[in-house]
């Protein structure tokens, strides 16, 4: 999440040394302040998270954080006070800070974030967002989940929040995606979606089409391409009690009219689609699926598995219409693996293969070059001369 919008007002006179306005609001953001003169210290604090020295200033000051975070949720500077937050929590530099200053703060936001009467659990969750890109935060997030009661996890709950419509009917709750992305880079967290008794996985691949917000489908793709790394649970989730590959297809396909022995080579849900469907149209997520793809073909089971499915077919009508160089190479990559010939014995399981280091140097060559002429062709066709029509003269 972007840094939010910072406000005007800031007690104390003009000459004050920031520590010592930093010092000067305390008193104001006491729970027994004065309404007003509490909400005109909030919105200083806001203003300060603005720019990198006042985020600076503020990421060290445990007692400063303390009091935001002990702010009544219905009061007029609690939203003041959960945008700052999500600003602190966009600065990397300061994560180890913030660290330092509030240890309980990740515990805490993932609590907010998953009250279903939190008013601000949005901002919470977009705080969490930030943070969990990082390590050392999301070490301490995975700690707080796994604190929580054995027959209902943190991570349980997660998941539940992101999908049940409703959840906080004042918050979508959208950055939980994102939040649930940057935690499937770990292995404990990987073990719990992809657990076959727990039915993770399969909750969550609706989103991959969720219409109202790129950041929830984003954070559900990124989730699924990093599940996708496991390639010990490939069969799984390409076999019938995930069916994974369909979700990650359906969003690359467009409205193509294939011919009936074509067609027949697809999954069900990707026969016939409307002559309006649309493909995803942020080209990061399009990439992600890509790439969750590719790492399905890791393994030769895996490999003939996407290939009986059609695959091909979804990504070579892709590849035609790619506007974006870095998806469109991705997608060649995939289509190269596809049709070519399979790998000589021993080195089936591409994820674990040992690419020589000369071997490595030549085909990053052979990468930057590729972009450099798909860059070339782009700029080719934008600066191309539009083709003159003759129109006709108005009478």
């Amino acid at each position: 999440m972007g840094e939010a919008g910072a406000g005007a007002g800031a007690p104390g006179g003009p000459e004050a040394s920031p520590e010592a306005e930093v010092v000067k609001l305390l008193p104001f953001l006491a729970p027994g302040a004065r309404a007003d003169l509490q909400a005109a210290a909030v919105r200083h604090v806001l203003a300060l998270t603005g720019c990198g020295p006042g985020r600076a200033l503020l990421a060290g000051q445990a007692a400063l954080l303390q009091a935001l975070m002990e702010l009544a949720p219905a009061s007029a500077p609690a939203r003041d006070t959960a945008r700052a937050l999500v600003n602190l929590a966009a600065d990397p530099g300061l994560h180890e800070t913030l660290l330092a200053a509030d240890p309980g703060l990740p515990a805490r936001l993932l609590g907010r974030a998953l009250d279903p009467q939190w008013p601000w659990a949005e901002e919470a969750a977009a705080a969490l967002a930030n943070l969990s890109r990082e390590p050392a935060p999301c070490a301490a997030l995975m700690a707080a989940l796994a604190a929580a009661e054995p027959a209902d996890s943190g991570l349980e709950r997660l998941v539940r929040a992101l999908c049940t419509p409703g959840y906080n009917a004042r918050a979508p709750l959208h950055y939980l995606a994102p939040l649930l992305s940057n935690l499937s880079q770990r292995p404990a967290a990987r073990a719990f979606l992809l657990d076959p008794d727990r039915c993770v996985v399969q909750r969550l691949l609706p989103l991959t089409q969720y219409p109202d917000s790129s950041v929830r489908r984003g954070g559900v793709v990124g989730t699924l391409r990093n599940c996708c790394f496991e390639h010990r649970h490939h069969e799984w989730l390409l076999g019938p009690e995930v069916d994974i590959l369909p979700f990650l297809l359906l969003p690359l396909a467009g409205p193509e009219d294939f011919s009936e022995e074509e067609m027949e080579r697809l999954p069900v849900d990707l026969q016939y689609l409307p002559p309006d469907k649309q493909r995803e149209p942020d080209a990061d997520i399009r990439k992600m699926l890509v790439e969750a793809i590719m790492l399905l073909t890791a393994t030769a089971p895996g490999r003939q598995q996407v290939r009986d499915q059609g695959a091909y077919l979804i990504l070579r009508e892709l590849h035609s219409w790619e506007p974006e160089p870095d998806v469109r190479t991705a997608c060649e990559k995939l289509i190269q693996v596809l049709i070519g010939d399979e790998p000589e014995r021993g080195m089936e399981n591409l994820l674990e293969v040992q690419v020589p280091e000369d071997v490595e140097q030549q085909l990053q060559q052979l990468d930057c070059r590729e972009q450099e002429q798909l860059e070339q062709e782009q700029l080719e066709r934008e600066l191309a001369p539009e083709p003159w029509v003759e129109r006709a003269t108005p009478t």
